[in-house]
């Protein structure tokens, strides 16, 4: 099947902006004929990024509209950072997202667990600490200046916790023995290349991108730190009333991203070709290819959402002081993803 371009303006969507946008048209649960999904229209949140790959090939390959038939009407929703898709969620503006698990944590936390659930898994690894020459150990870190992404996101909980596991203070207004600087990756780069950082904890590309361009070296790799090294950084959220609603729906996104796995695995060059080309289209510049196959290793592709490293995750994250005490434990909803799991012949997931 030839790759298709969709037509989104990359911009970091508003709750208000999407406030009025109507939602799949409604279905009773089990009112769904044979044959027929149940709805007319699937909006799909995901971010213009290498570790959302099963998003992006399952929709240019055309895996997720084989799924949910030719009447269904496909809205992707490109989003630039994870709060926005929350808020996007909350609003109605999205059915079904890609995101990292912190945001998907506080979006639980935030509607006191009514709003949405985890319904898979996407990716794992792919993140972890560059520091510039001179930084040696864990030790040399004191008095150093590091970046994160975002203040709360997912590197910045782990490069915290982290911090503390060894002894260091930090604050979130960037004091303490390690300042802890949150901005955008971009501007991480050119900060680093121009000495104004020490280093960063990013996910992938940023990662290798700041050895081959910024100079830097890779101090401590996340995967590390995590049991069988593996710990989710994209996963599958659905909106709790679409999912009671149109289950059929959420789970036709589970097969398609299933057969995007497997796409991936079978042909990683041409998976990797039709990211980069549909990030090239979305955002106007593309990862430079050699960028792309190193960043590529660091980065594992599965339906596994790795349930006890988000729960991991939200422990730092409280243990840091970004996240309130949450009981977690209705923040998964598997039956989909186990019974997709159970049709292929493999094995289910169970929670911790």
């Amino acid at each position: 099947m030839g790759r298709k371009f969709w037509g989104v303006s990359l911009a970091i969507v508003s709750a208000l902006a999407l406030a009025g946008c109507s939602s799949s048209q409604a279905a009773e649960p089990g009112d769904t004929a044979d044959g027929d999904i149940g709805i007319t229209e699937l909006k799909i949140g995901y971010f213009p990024n290498f570790t959302h790959a099963p998003a992006i090939v399952a929709l240019e390959q055309g895996y997720l509209q084989e799924e949910l038939g030719p009447d269904v009407k496909i809205t992707p929703v490109v989003f630039n950072a994870g709060p926005a898709a929350i808020e996007a969620l909350f609003a109605g503006g999205v059915d079904v997202s890609f995101i990292g698990p912190n945001p998907a944590i506080t979006g639980y936390a935030q509607s006191d667990g009514a709003a949405l659930r985890v319904v898979s898994g996407a990716a794992s690894g792919g993140a972890g600490l560059v520091v510039r020459e001179g930084i040696d150990s864990i030790a040399d870190l004191e008095g150093a200046t590091i970046a994160t992404p975002q203040l709360g996101n997912t590197q910045d909980v782990a490069l915290r916790y982290f911090l503390q596991e060894n002894g260091f203070e930090t604050t979130t207004e960037g004091g303490g023995d390690v300042r802890v600087t949150p901005q955008d990756n971009a501007t991480t780069l050119t900060a680093l290349q121009s000495g104004q950082i020490d280093g960063a904890w990013v996910p992938e590309p940023w990662m290798t991108r700041l050895q081959l361009e910024g100079g830097a070296k890779l101090l401590i790799d996340e995967a590390d730190l995590w049991d069988d090294g593996q710990f989710v950084v994209t996963h599958v959220i659905a909106a709790t009333p679409f999912l009671e609603q149109h289950p059929a729906a959420v789970a036709a996104v589970i097969r398609a991203e299933q057969r995007a796995i497997a796409y991936i695995q079978e042909d990683p060059e041409g998976a990797k070709q039709v990211v980069n080309d549909a990030i090239e289209a979305l955002t106007g510049k593309g990862i430079a290819p050699e960028l792309l196959d190193a960043a590529w290793e660091h980065v594992a592709f599965t339906l596994d959402p790795l349930p006890a490293t988000l729960y991991g995750s939200a422990e730092h994250a409280e243990a840091v002081g970004l996240l309130d005490p949450i009981d977690l434990d209705g923040i998964y909803d598997l039956s989909l993803l186990n019974a997709v799991l159970a049709d292929a012949g493999l094995d289910e997931i169970e929670l911790p």
